[in-house]
């Protein structure tokens, strides 16, 4: 028999502490997705006590691993924060809180430094410098990158730290139900593991679930990205605001049998790469804000394909495929894949539904309208965003607010709380024709272009769904209907929201 090696050694204790017994103490603090936001706020949260970190599926599921183009951070010295501040703000149609916007691009190279010790290893330029890319909306280069895996990068660092931290336990393919909530204090969250509820008391839930683009037909997002925290945080009375703002990224891979559509980073077209429409013309400015992007090309679409190349213009310079291969190997792979070569064949586009700028409602200190909730990352309006989202800014704000949130949760007070099993009912987890539907209304009357009908139309049908048996079915409801009232709500157009 061969011996153990300490790697299998260790995964054998790893699975052992992230199985435990129900009947033990419960955690102090409980943290549920594991992005780049849940993954730094367990780290954090764990100077203060023990941590539960929950995912929904594994560890390294979610929305963190397909940020292929990188972080925003002032780190040249050409550059300055107040540039950074106002193209925030010019991204985000000034519906931002300046104060907001402020205090993350200050925080940024704190923050990137962090990651580094963490482990993340950015591309650098041969001084050793960080490399800076270029992207939509910037005035400066200030984008920091590991090729174009950027997102996974990272997360891969950050797992491993927490999978070696003794405070933290690990908790994958369970889903969170709904708050436990008392005199608007959050006392903790049921759990659905193993087909079995489990009722688990803490004095601290910090929500890190990610966005909502599973609600439309055509998304970056994976397949859990359905609003659940949001879900339960607008359950619970959390107060949730400007969900209306839904960033379509004007960039990805069309597949027409896919829902969920590769990204093409955005750092492509910083690099030179120009959007054709079906007779081969440029028709719009290739590094203008998403938003605008976005628009262009839905209505490009009307007429015909549109399509990612680097040629069929006289002001471009053809990028050697070498360089593009070396720049973006993923998205080279990918494509080259399924029978494109990045750099010599147009690609095929569509605009995607990609990131919330609203959410659930927090303030600096990541602090919910619930006493004891606290929420990072895509589900959480902190205000950074306004009504469209800077590029590369979503990284930066996950990153500083997560490696806060230590600092920021109450005392930690002794206790006896113990982890129930408090039901064997079999919760229903999905139901894919009735999420179709959803997604399909949602595209069709809530997507890049809205009308005042179309959106009444989509709040009517979609309450017939709010209180479905399937839980993702129940939450995916529940927040496109919140989507639809607060987009019904903002009558005039205005950054992502587009009315007609």
């Amino acid at each position: 028999m061969t011996p153990p090696t300490l790697l299998s050694i260790a995964a054998q204790k790893m699975k052992k502490r992230s199985l435990q017994n129900f009947s033990q103490k419960s955690p102090d603090i409980v943290v549920i997705g594991s992005g780049i936001a849940g993954l730094l706020s367990a780290l954090s949260a764990s100077e203060k006590g023990s941590v539960l970190l929950v995912t929904k599926k594994k560890l390294s599921s979610g929305s963190t691993p397909y940020a292929q183009g990188g972080i925003a951070a002032v780190l040249s010295g050409t550059d300055h924060f107040e540039k950074h501040i106002e193209d925030t703000m010019k991204a985000g149609a000034f519906h931002n809180s300046r104060e907001v916007v402020k205090y993350v691009v200050q925080k940024g190279p704190q923050a990137i430094q962090k990651l580094i010790e963490f482990g993340v290893k950015f591309d650098q330029e041969k001084n050793k410098n960080l490399a800076l890319g270029l992207e939509g909306g910037h005035s400066e280069n200030r984008i920091i990158h590991a090729k174009d895996a950027t997102g996974r990068i990272i997360e891969k660092a950050l797992i491993a730290k927490v999978r070696s931290h003794k405070n933290i336990t690990i908790w994958e393919n369970t889903l969170a139900l709904d708050l436990i909530i008392e005199k608007k204090t959050c006392k903790g969250i049921k759990l659905l593991r193993n087909k079995k509820i489990i009722k688990v008391p803490t004095q601290v839930v910090v929500l890190c679930t990610g966005g909502t683009g599973q609600v439309f037909a055509h998304t970056t997002n994976p397949t859990e990205s359905t609003g659940d925290g949001i879900a339960i945080a607008l359950r619970a009375g959390a107060g949730v605001r400007d969900m209306e703002f839904i960033q379509f990224h004007p960039t990805a891979f069309f597949k027409k049998e896919n829902n969920r559509h590769f990204l093409l980073s955005e750092a492509i077209r910083g690099e030179g790469g120009i959007l054709i429409n079906h007779e081969g013309k440029r028709f719009t400015k290739e590094l203008a804000a998403r938003d605008i992007l976005s628009r262009a090309i839905y209505e490009e679409q009307k007429h015909g394909k549109v399509f990612l190349t680097f040629e069929n213009t006289k002001s471009t310079k053809r990028k050697k495929l070498l360089e593009l291969k070396k720049r973006f190997p993923e998205i080279f792979t990918h494509l080259k894949k399924n029978g494109y070569i990045l750099g010599k064949n147009p690609i095929p586009i569509t605009p995607v539904a990609h990131y919330l700028c609203g959410g659930i409602e927090v303030n600096l200190r990541s602090e919910t309208s619930i006493k004891n909730l606290f929420a990072i990352g895509e589900c959480a309006r902190t205000g950074l965003h306004g009504a469209n989202r800077l590029a590369s800014n979503s990284l930066l704000e996950a990153a500083v607010f997560a490696s806060e949130i230590g600092g920021n949760l109450p005392k930690i007070q002794q206790t006896n709380f113990k982890i129930k099993e408090i039901s064997e009912k079999n919760i229903s987890n999905t139901h894919q024709k009735i999420i179709k539907k959803i997604q399909e209304i949602m595209w069709q009357e809530v997507g890049i272009i809205r009308t005042k009908n179309g959106l009444q139309k989509a709040f009517s049908q979609l309450n017939k769904f709010k209180n479905h048996k399937s839980r993702e079915v129940k939450n995916l409801a529940t927040v496109a209907i919140a989507i639809c009232k607060q987009a019904l709500q903002r009558k005039k157009s205005l950054g992502c929201h587009t009315m007609k």
